[in-house]
């Protein structure tokens, strides 16, 4: 997915009246039997198992009435070779502490997807030799947790290599054939305008292989969003890239698309509330998208002073709220109501007293070292000479956030 979580951590159907859908029930490799809609799939937020202090998956069930979790993130080994492993050192075939989590979860009466790729790390579709090897390794995850849904996170820096998606894409479509009825998402990076190229050449791969997942899912933060505004807007327009590259309607391709937010601070210090997740749920509802989600389960707990409360952290929010706030509204995706807290109002973060906003960032505009501008409420500074390079559009980029203003 983003920056902090590559650094902070490393198939019988049956009705369920809850979100109509078809369901898949099969015996998984805990020995427990399973039975979710696809809607729970679609819903199912992040969850690091292993890492970024994860939360207690039963605690959150019985707080929010959450059934899915997505968990994340599958690998190549660090070493080299094209096998499946937790974050790239503990290989899938010998894990038992992500098995733990799982017959957890279903012994409760959920369920589990898995989360492949990620932001940073060597994936699985650049380590392995074409798409039905790659596919070889991915099935060894689903046989392993008995899996009826997989989420292909392809991001930087591998979707910049088109063998490996070309890789990504091959290995999907080959286990949507092999594994019917599994629900598959591909997420991929959000923009002001939807996706940017690299995920266009992706969605073209994905149209030159006939390959049509349940939906594309674009992740609109980290981009120099500002609120569910700008997420509501880039949606609009990843529906205009979904109609143009597949030839679907307007709600064909809404059909087929989702949301992959970011709950409280961005990498980027971008701000996302309780109530601009309450918008992009109406959004994604009132369209009738496919798929809403958001990183991450470890994060959904308000910040103490020693978790550095007001900076991107991989174990909690930096927003002011209760526990598990935004997992429920995912709950709601799924066409669940949660259990009634009372809720705790989200401030607008305020800068230092005196912090005053430069002058407005100018797409324009030649900056050099030093130069300093506005955007998005805070205040930049110019690392190198940059013209229109949008603040806070790249954690790597030429600015440097100096706060909110």
């Amino acid at each position: 997915m983003r920056p902090l979580r590559a650094c902070l951590g490393a198939a019988a159907a049956v009705a369920l009246a809850a979100a109509g859908t078809t369901a898949l029930v099969t015996t998984s490799a805990s020995g427990a039997t399973n039975a979710l809609s696809d809607r729970w799939y679609a819903a199912a937020p992040y969850l690091m198992p292993t890492d970024n202090d994860p939360p207690d998956a039963a605690a959150i069930m019985d707080a929010t009435g959450l059934k899915a979790f997505q968990l994340a993130f599958v690998l190549a080994p660090n070493g080299g070779g094209c096998s499946p492993t937790w974050g790239d050192s503990s290989p899938v075939s010998s894990d038992t502490a992500v098995q733990s989590v799982v017959s957890t979860i279903r012994a409760k009466g959920g369920d589990v997807s898995v989360s492949i790729g990620g932001y940073g790390g060597t994936k699985l579709g650049q380590a392995c030799a074409d798409p039905a090897a790659t596919a070889a390794a991915y099935q060894q995850v689903i046989t392993k947790y008995g899996l009826h849904a997989i989420d292909f996170d392809l991001e930087e820096p591998e979707y910049e290599n088109s063998a490996a998606i070309r890789n990504e894409i091959g290995a999907a479509k080959i286990l949507q054939q092999n594994n019917p009825g599994l629900y598959v998402s591909v997420t991929t990076a959000g923009t002001a305008d939807g996706t940017g190229w690299f995920g266009k050449q992706m969605l073209l791969e994905a149209k030159s292989q006939g390959f049509t997942p349940n939906n594309f899912s674009i992740m609109p933060f980290d981009g120099g969003f500002n609120g569910a505004a700008s997420q509501t807007a880039a949606l609009t327009d990843f529906n205009s890239i979904l109609r143009s590259t597949f030839g679907w309607d307007q709600a064909t391709a809404y059909a087929h698309e989702g949301f992959s937010g970011m709950n409280g601070r961005s990498d980027t210090g971008e701000y996302f509330s309780q109530a601009d997740f309450q918008t992009m749920l109406d959004y994604a509802t009132g369209h009738h998208m496919d798929r809403f989600t958001f990183w991450s389960l470890n994060r959904d707990r308000q910040c103490t002073p020693a978790d550095n409360g007001g900076r991107t952290s991989g174990t909690c929010s930096s927003v002011a709220q209760n526990s598990w706030d935004f997992a429920k509204y995912s709950v709601k995706f799924a066409g669940v109501t949660p259990p009634t807290t009372t809720p705790t109002p989200t401030p607008t973060p305020t800068p230092p007293p005196g912090t005053s906003c430069k002058t407005a960032w100018s797409s324009a505009a030649v900056y050099t070292k030093d130069n300093e501008v506005s955007y998005g409420k805070h205040n930049w500074k110019a690392k190198w000479w940059t013209q229109n390079e949008v603040p806070g559009a790249s954690e790597w980029g030429p600015w440097q956030d100096e706060g909110a203003c």
